[in-house]
C-alpha cells in the first residue's frame, strides 16, 4: 500500500502505539505546520483521536531536532578526532626512536602539544591573564568578569574565586617577601590589589594612583618589597608593597603602556605599548627617569614583551653575530616583542632588531621563552600557539592549531623547581613568563647553573572562549 505523499505503508497496519511511544514523524507533523498531512497519516495508520493528544505532541515536538543536533555534534567530534589523529601520525612519522626517547627524557626539548591535559571552565567572560604560584601546583586567572579564579593545575580543579575588583582584571602576578608569597592584581578600575594566599586570598592592600586602566603588574626580583605596574595613563609606577606607596613614576611612553617585564636582578624594566616602541629602563639609577634604550621598528601597537633568560644567550648571540655569548650575569642582553602587526621582533642590548619572526596571521598577544633556552613560544589572535627554534634562526618548528575556539589572550610557563642539596625545602621559581626563577633560583641562573633547576613542563593558555587549557606531559 502506498501513501499519496510517497510514504510506504504496510498492507496490514500494526497495532496503534501507546501515547508514550508514538511515531516521531507524526509528532513532528502535529507540532509543525502540517495538519492535513498528519490527519491523512492518522487515518492510514488507524490512529484515533484518543490515541494521540496535544499533550503527547507537546512532549515529543522537539524529538527529531534533538536527534539531528546530536548527530551533527558527534560528526564534529569525529572530524576533530580524525584531524588530531592525522597530526599525531604526522609527528610520529617524522620522529625517530632516538629523538622520541630524548624528548621524553630531556625537558629542555619539550614543547606543548595537543590535546591539552585539562580544559577548565568557570569564568563567564574573557580570560586576560595567568600566573603560576611559585611553590604550589596552583595558578590564578583574571577575567573580564571582574573575578580571579585559583586552580589546581595538577588535578584540573577550581580551588576558589577571589572577588574585589569592580571592573575587568587585566593582569596577575605572584611574588613578594621570601616565605610570604603575595598575589598582585590590576584592573580597569584603576587599582592594584594585593592578596594573601596564606589567608584565603584576603585583600590586604589596595594601591591607587594611576589615572587610567592598569594593564600589567609584576613583582620586581631581588627586591622583595617592590612592584611595578604599567598603565593606559602612559606611565610605569614602582610601588612599595609594605606601605602601599608609589616610590617612583617612569614617564617616556607616548601611548598606552601594555606590558612590562623586570630583569632577573631587578635592575632593568622592559616595557612596550601603543606608541609602537619598546623601552629598557635602568631603575638602579635613581637620578634619571629617562629610558636607557628605545627600540623602534614595529608598525602597530606592541601587545607583549619579554626579556630573554641567560639560557637563550648561546642561541641568540648567533643571530646577533656575536662570537661568544654574553655572560649569564648580564640580565638584559636580548629582548622580544609581539605586536598587532602580526610579527615578533628580537632585539639586542644596543636596541638593534636582530630578527623578525613572521608567521602569525593576527595580533601577537603573548610571548614565553622556553626555560631551556632553545625556543620561544608565542600565542596570537589567529588561535594558534607557535614554537620558534632560536637555534635555527628563529624558524617556526611547531604550530598548535586551534587550542582555543576563539582568540588566545594569555600564556604562561610553570616555574621551575630548584634542586638544592643544602636544603630539604624545594624553593620554586618565580612568576615570570620566561620560566626564570625567584630567590635561590635566580642566583643559580646568574651563576650559570641551569643544571640545578628542574624544568616543569607545564604551559597554560587562556582565551576569549573563557577557557583555561593546561598542556603538560
Amino acid at each position: 500500500m502506498s501513501h499519496p505523499l510517497g510514504i510506504a505503508l504496510c498492507a496490514d497496519p500494526p497495532l496503534p502505539p501507546s501515547p508514550c511511544l508514538l511515531p516521531p514523524h507524526l509528532t513532528s507533523l502535529l507540532s509543525a505546520p502540517g495538519p492535513a498531512t498528519a490527519a491523512t497519516l492518522r487515518t492510514e495508520l488507524d490512529l484515533g483521536e484518543d490515541k494521540f493528544d496535544l499533550t503527547a505532541a507537546k512532549k515529543y515536538e522537539t524529538l527529531l531536532e534533538k536527534k539531528w543536533t546530536s548527530i551533527v555534534r558527534l560528526q564534529k567530534k569525529i572530524m576533530d578526532l580524525e584531524s588530531r589523529n592525522t597530526a599525531l601520525q604526522s609527528e610520529l612519522d617524522t620522529t625517530t626512536p632516538a629523538t622520541l626517547s630524548m624528548r621524553n627524557k630531556d625537558p629542555t626539548s619539550w614543547l606543548p602539544k595537543p590535546p591539552p591535559r585539562y580544559t577548565l571552565e568557570s569564568h563567564r567572560d574573557t580570560i586576560n591573564c595567568i600566573a603560576f604560584h611559585p611553590i604550589f601546583s596552583l595558578l590564578a586567572t583574571g577575567s573580564d568578569d571582574y573575578t580571579i579564579k585559583i586552580w589546581d593545575w595538577d588535578v584540573g580543579e577550581l580551588e576558589s574565586t577571589v572577588k574585589g575588583h569592580t571592573r575587568a582584571v587585566l593582569d596577575i602576578d605572584y611574588g613578594g617577601p621570601k616565605g610570604n608569597t603575595l598575589m598582585a592584581s590590576c584592573s580597569s578600575d584603576l587599582t592594584i590589589k594585593l592578596w594573601d594566599p596564606a589567608d584565603d586570598y584576603k585583600n590586604i592592600r589596595t594601591l591607587a594612583g594611576h589615572d587610567h586602566s592598569v594593564s600589567a603588574v609584576r613583582f620586581i626580583p631581588a627586591s622583595a618589597n617592590l612592584l611595578v605596574s604599567a598603565s593606559r595613563d602612559k606611565t610605569l609606577k614602582i610601588w612599595d608593597v609594605r606601605t602601599g606607596f608609589c616610590v617612583r613614576t617612569l614617564s617616556g611612553h607616548s601611548g598606552w603602556v601594555r606590558d612590562v617585564f623586570p630583569s632577573l636582578d631587578g635592575r632593568y624594566l622592559f616595557s612596550a605599548g601603543d606608541d609602537m616602541t619598546a623601552r629598557l629602563w635602568d631603575i638602579s639609577v635613581t637620578t634619571n627617569t629617562e629610558s636607557k634604550l628605545t627600540m623602534v621598528g614595529h608598525e602597530h601597537h606592541i601587545e607583549c614583551c619579554a626579556l630573554a633568560p641567560p639560557s637563550t644567550y648561546q642561541y641568540l648571540s648567533k643571530l646577533a653575530g656575536l662570537r661568544k655569548p654574553p655572560p649569564a650575569t648580564s640580565t638584559a642582553e636580548f629582548m622580544a616583542t609581539g605586536s598587532r602587526d602580526k610579527t615578533i621582533r628580537l632585539w639586542d642590548a644596543r636596541g638593534t632588531c636582530i630578527k623578525t619572526l613572521v608567521g602569525h596571521d593576527n595580533w601577537v598577544r603573548a610571548l614565553v621563552f622556553h626555560p631551556g633556552g632553545k625556543f620561544l613560544l608565542s600565542a596570537a589572535d589567529d588561535k594558534t600557539v607557535r614554537c620558534w627554534d632560536l637555534n635555527e634562526e628563529g624558524r617556526c618548528v611547531k604550530t598548535i592549531g586551534d587550542p582555543h575556539e576563539r582568540f588566545i589572550t594569555s600564556m604562561r610557563w610553570a616555574p621551575s623547581i630548584v634542586r638544592s642539596s643544602e636544603s630539604s625545602e624545594s624553593a620554586a621559581t618565580d612568576n615570570n613568563t620566561d620560566g626564570t626563577q625567584d630567590g635561590e633560583a635566580r642566583n643559580k641562573i646568574a651563576k650559570g647553573k641551569p643544571q640545578d633547576l628542574q624544568i616543569r613542563c607545564v604551559v597554560a593558555t587562556g582565551g576569549v572562549d573563557c577557557k583555561l587549557r593546561i598542556f603538560t606531559t
